[in-house]
């Protein structure tokens, strides 16, 4: 089954980045959720801290300790983080890309493993910019210019002749470049990881939930030939048992990848200053239009 692919999320960055909260965002919690990472103005990651996803914990995201200290060395930085069982590394940096990220991308990339430049905290920028420049603010062109700083950064620091960079927001996923992020590691992954990383993306998009139908939908052959071989067992009501058993686990699995279980209908009220019942009720909300 999709859900025991095993995937491992490496995000690392110097302190300040962003990163446990960009570790919490793409497993759909806040700062403030049930098992999420510490956050804080305070450096508080001193060693590799898994933090599985909250509904397929066969996916994990790692938040690694901060790079850029006069001691790092980028080279006993993967050694001491035991990088070989990473499938990808996220560099993030709230302000410029400097030797540090260069660096470790580089003894990245001698392990033949994949990484890719994330450049945080852009909503901050975008709001220093309209404060001080009201009378000219165009967020697209500072989102651009942004990007190509970046970019030049890189050429210059690592050699790299057209290296590429994710501007993301952590409290706003839906804006700027997560969904181009998101579709860059699904394009990198293998066909039995896609899917896995695929089902533990977090619901803020129909783009997402799309693919997630789809992804279900690619399993239920294989939920029909497991029930037919059950069948095929001569044990009176075996078949039945059986049939129920399926459905209600893969129910619940439904219910959790597209965020309708009580846990995570839970969350989101305390987020909307709702009930959980409104919630349960709203107008519309028809899942069954879902498959």
């Amino acid at each position: 089954m999709l859900d025991k692919i095993q995937i491992h999320i490496a995000v690392t960055g110097e302190a300040g980045s962003g990163k446990s909260t960009f570790v919490n965002a793409i497993r759909g919690l806040g700062d403030e959720d049930a098992g999420a990472a510490k956050t804080g103005e305070v450096e508080t990651t001193v060693q590799p801290e898994p933090y599985p996803h909250p509904t397929l914990p066969n996916v994990t995201i790692w938040d690694l300790p901060r790079i850029g200290t006069p001691k790092f060395k980028a080279d006993e930085y993967l050694e001491q983080v035991s990088s070989q069982k990473y499938d990808f590394f996220i560099i993030l940096t709230a302000n410029q890309f400097t030797t540090h990220h260069t660096q470790l991308a580089q003894e990245i990339q001698k392990m033949k493993k994949r990484f890719y430049y994330v450049r945080s905290q852009v909503d901050f920028g975008l709001q220093a910019e309209q404060k001080s420049r009201p009378s000219i603010y165009n967020e697209e062109g500072i989102l651009q210019k942004i990007r190509n700083d970046c970019i030049e950064n890189l050429r210059r620091g690592a050699g790299e002749p057209s290296p590429r960079v994710f501007l993301i927001s952590s409290w706003e996923l839906t804006k700027y470049d997560f969904h181009l992020l998101q579709q860059a590691l699904e394009d990198d992954l293998d066909v039995e990881k896609r899917h896995a990383f695929i089902l533990a993306l977090p619901n803020i998009s129909a783009q997402i939930l799309e693919k997630k139908k789809a992804a279900f939908k690619r399993e239920i052959w294989m939920l029909a030939l497991l029930s037919g071989a059950i069948s095929a067992v001569p044990v009176p009501g075996l078949s039945i048992i059986a049939d129920i058993q399926i459905l209600e686990v893969n129910m619940r699995r439904y219910c959790q990848a597209f965020g309708l279980d009580d846990t995570a209908l839970l969350r989101l009220a305390q987020r909307v200053g709702k009930p959980v019942a409104e919630l349960n009720h709203l107008e519309g909300l028809d899942t069954a239009e879902l498959f």
